[in-house]
C-alpha cells in the first residue's frame, strides 16, 4: 500500500491517499485496514481521495462505545479535515455508522456504499459467542463469515482471537453489538434520499440476503447488487469485482 500514508493527528488515526472526491471507508467490528486493502490501493488512481479512519471501538469509554458516538466521531473527522460531499463506504458495523451519519448529517453525506451492513438485523456470532480460549471455535466462526473459508487467513483469525481473549475488548464488542440492535434504522431509512449502493453476498450468514432486500425496499434511492458465492465481506472475497462494481456505480451516479 505504498501510495497510502498513515497519520495520527488530533485524536484520529487514519490512512489516506489520492486526490479528488473524498471517500471515507468504515471498517466493521472485527475488521481493519486489511479488509479494504485492494479498495484503498485502487481508488486513489481513479481520481478519488480515500480515507480510512480507525473507529475508536477499543479506545473510547464504555459509555461512548455505540453506533451514534462513532457516527459523530466520523463527522468530527470530516470537519477536522475540512471535507465536503463525502462518500461513505462501510462494511458491517461500518455500514451502520455510515447510515447513522447520513441520518444525523445529511448535508455532509453525498452517497453511501453499504456491504453486509447492520442497521436492520444481524446475527453476529450466534448465541455461543464469545468462547474465549478456544482457537478452533473462533477459527470456525471467522471462516463462517465468508463463503470461501480460505479467506479467513491465519492473520485474520489471529486478530479475532486476540480481541475475544482480551476482557476489555470483549466488553466493548458486546457494547457495540447491543448498540447496533438498539439503533434499528427501519423507521429512518424511508426519509433518507441519499444515493445508496447495496453490495451484498448471496451467502451472507451475518446479515442475510433478506436484510439486503429490506434495505433496498426501505431506502428510496438505492440499488442492490448481488455477489454470488459470497459471504459477509464482498470487498475481501472478490476485491477486484467489488472495486469495479463500486466504480461503475460511482460513474452512473456522477460521483
Amino acid at each position: 500500500m505504498s501510495n497510502l500514508n498513515y497519520v495520527e493527528d488530533n485524536g484520529f488515526n487514519y490512512t489516506f491517499g489520492g486526490k479528488g472526491n473524498p471517500i471515507i471507508v468504515l471498517h466493521g467490528l472485527m475488521g481493519g485496514l486489511g479488509n479494504f486493502k485492494k479498495f484503498l490501493e485502487k481508488f486513489p488512481s481513479l481520481g478519488y481521495q480515500v480515507f480510512m479512519p480507525e473507529l475508536p471501538i477499543y479506545s473510547s469509554s464504555l459509555l461512548d462505545t455505540n453506533v451514534k458516538f462513532f457516527a459523530k466521531y466520523i463527522n468530527n473527522f470530516i470537519n477536522f479535515l475540512g471535507l465536503k460531499n463525502v462518500i461513505l463506504v462501510g462494511n458491517s458495523l461500518g455500514g451502520h455508522v455510515a447510515l447513522v451519519h447520513a441520518k444525523l448529517f445529511p448535508s455532509q453525506t453525498k452517497a453511501l456504499v453499504l456491504t453486509g451492513s447492520s442497521g436492520l438485523y444481524e446475527n453476529a456470532m450466534g448465541d455461543t459467542y464469545p468462547r474465549r480460549g478456544d482457537y478452533e471455535f473462533i477459527k470456525k466462526k471467522t471462516q463462517d463469515v465468508f463463503y470461501s473459508p480460505e479467506v479467513a487467513t491465519k492473520e485474520v483469525v489471529d486478530e479475532v482471537f486476540e480481541s475475544v481473549n482480551d476482557r476489555k475488548k470483549v466488553l466493548k464488542i458486546l457494547a457495540v453489538a447491543k448498540s447496533a440492535i438498539r439503533h434499528n434504522m427501519a423507521k429512518d431509512l424511508p426519509k433518507m434520499n441519499i444515493p445508496t449502493a447495496l453490495v451484498w453476498g448471496k451467502n451472507d450468514g451475518v446479515t442475510p440476503p433478506d436484510v439486503a432486500k429490506e434495505f433496498n425496499k426501505l431506502l428510496p434511492n438505492s440499488k442492490l447488487i448481488w455477489f454470488d458465492k459470497c459471504g459477509h465481506a464482498p470487498m475481501m472475497e472478490y476485491p477486484e469485482k467489488f472495486n469495479d462494481t463500486v466504480y461503475k456505480w460511482f460513474i452512473e451516479n456522477k460521483l
